[in-house]
């Protein structure tokens, strides 16, 4: 039974991804980023200022600051996709899936400011006065009831797509790895994530931001120093890996029959799970922003990708590729990460840092996860009914431990990928309304 289901999630997977999808999350972002003019990336100092607080009002309508809204944001996308989704993009696309996931992060940085501006534009109160957003939000109250179906879609996927599978998984892989267990305590370390999850995640939103913007930065930094310092021990092949990733990206030599099409699918696909611009969790996030201006929340949204793949991705790139250790080895996701890290790290070191960036990865890319889910539920039922989506989650956590990667993978590509359609059309439909509201923004600023 669990064999037949494995296999349906596979197919169901490689047939969504297949260039339908990659041309709408591409082509979209392509078009965000020519209609913008590419206002958004003249703005990226005034960004960085909105992101430090200079903006920032107290008595402005929403929950979470734009600090806490960007690092609650980055603590789901920073995470085991930067870590473990980057060794399988090498090992599945080769070298060349990394410049792939450079351009869909260029491309993605237009996605999500539009669709980020768009979820304060559009965002919901439920009964209490609690802000409620996101691309079903955006759908239902930007465009007419016609359209609820695409929202409803969004949301049913949601619920799927924000679930742990991957997060729990290499989690528990690591840990196995490093202290040399047998599969059997994966069940044991699944329940003690459930445990640990479940006294942030019940705290609601507030707590997942305040905790999120403690994490983030530290863990950026500390994976910062740390694969900055392989590069230097590994300085001198450093060119060679820049050049293999250029050369491979449009030969496909890595892949299997040198196959450029499904390179680039890899490439993107990885991408999406990675920084998630196009596919509509973190304008849920984002949504829920302290400010009246959704123009400051998009440009701030739009720091995600850069942050996310353009640094984060690409360190963890090369920290593989300059050991070699894709080159010989069968290992998959974390497993390769920790084997690169081990191969130029001494005395055990690389079992050390890596351990202790998977936790903090990990959980802060759970705790987000669960507000995402709970809204969706929400959605599709009442407000006040999406905290019970937690227990869901919680359990989940403990089932993800145990499940095979390869299952972990296509259950959220699959699920990704139809959140992405919604996404993705609505905010096509509603970018006038976005460029409107961004001229007289960027007017207002300029005077003085």
């Amino acid at each position: 039974m669990l064999k037949t289901i494995e296999s349906l999630v596979e197919d169901f997977s490689s047939w969504v991804w297949d260039w339908p999808l990659l041309i709408l999350l591409i082509g979209g972002g392509i078009f965000f980023l020519i209609y913008s003019r590419f206002t958004p990336f003249f703005y990226f100092k005034h960004a960085i200022e909105v992101l430090s607080g200079k903006y920032d009002k107290e008595h402005a309508p929403g929950e979470l600051s734009h600090f806490q809204a960007l690092s609650s944001a980055i603590a789901a996308t920073v995470g085991m996709g930067n870590i473990s989704g980057v060794a399988v993009a090498i090992v599945m696309g080769g070298p060349g899936a990394v410049f792939w996931m450079w351009i869909s992060a260029l491309i993605g940085m237009a996605t999500k400011f539009y669709t980020c501006t768009l979820a304060v534009m559009y965002r919901s109160e439920d009964a209490n006065g609690r802000l409620l957003s996101g691309p079903m939000y955006v759908i239902t109250n930007g465009l007419s009831k016609h359209w609820k179906p695409l929202a409803i879609l969004f949301a049913v996927a949601g619920l799927v797509g924000t679930l742990p599978a991957f997060t729990a998984n290499q989690l528990t892989q690591t840990l196995v790895d490093v202290l040399d267990w047998n599969d059997s305590y994966k069940w044991y370390i699944g329940f003690v994530l459930a445990g640990i999850a479940s006294l942030v995640i019940f705290g609601g939103i507030k707590r997942i931001g305040i905790v999120a913007s403690r994490l983030v930065p530290f863990m950026v930094v500390l994976y910062f120093v740390t694969v900055i310092t392989i590069l230097i021990l590994q300085f001198e092949v450093l060119p060679e890996m820049f050049m293999l990733i250029f050369e491979d990206a449009f030969s496909g030599k890595a892949v299997a029959g040198g196959a450029l099409g499904y390179l680039i699918k890899t490439g993107v696909k990885r991408a999406a799970f990675s920084n998630e611009a196009g596919i509509g969790t973190a304008p849920m996030m984002h949504g829920t922003a302290k400010t009246n201006e959704p123009i400051r929340e998009g440009l701030v949204a739009m720091l995600g990708p850069a942050i996310d793949t353009l640094l984060v991705c690409t360190l963890t790139a090369l920290a593989i590729l300059s050991t070699g250790a894709w080159q010989d080895t069968d290992d998959n996701g974390i497993s390769l990460t920790l084997k690169a890290f081990n191969a130029v790290l001494p005395y055990g070191l690389g079992d050390v840092v890596v351990v202790i960036m998977v936790l903090v990865f990990a959980f802060s890319t759970l705790f987000s996860y669960s507000y995402y889910g709970a809204t969706c539920l929400g959605f599709l039922t009442k407000p006040k009914y999406g905290k019970y989506y937690n227990y869901l989650y919680i359990i989940s956590i403990v089932i993800a431990a145990v499940v095979k990667i390869d299952f972990a993978i296509n259950l959220i590509d699959s699920a990704f990928a139809l959140m992405a359609i919604p996404t993705v059309i609505s905010g096509l439909i509603l970018a006038p309304k976005v460029n409107a509201m961004a001229k007289t923004y960027f007017i207002k600023l300029k005077k003085p």
